[in-house]
């Protein structure tokens, strides 16, 4: 355990802000996982809804630095791929 008050205070805050990052990462995986089910079930209209909500949440995770930009991006280009699949060809 750290002896010095600072070195404690670091602690704690590391502490609080691994607890948030994990709750962020969570929700950006479920709501990931939701729009990959609704694309194996070929449900267009649902993976369209579940993407809408996706790309906000990965792009806030980036924003406060919880995943890096680079792979927020890849993660929001993947799932917008699998979508745009899904539709039907003009």
């Amino acid at each position: 355990m750290a002896t010095h008050a600072s070195a404690q205070k670091r602690a704690r805050q590391s502490k609080k802000r691994q607890l948030r990052n994990t709750v962020v990462k969570s929700v950006v995986k479920t709501y990931s996982k939701k729009l990959l089910k609704a694309v194996e079930e070929k449900n267009l209209e649902e993976a369209q809804k579940a993407l809408t909500r996706a790309i906000p949440l990965i792009q806030k995770a980036s924003s406060k630095k919880v995943l890096h930009k680079k792979t927020a991006a890849r993660k929001i280009s993947r799932l917008t791929k699998k979508v745009n699949a899904l539709a039907p060809q003009a």
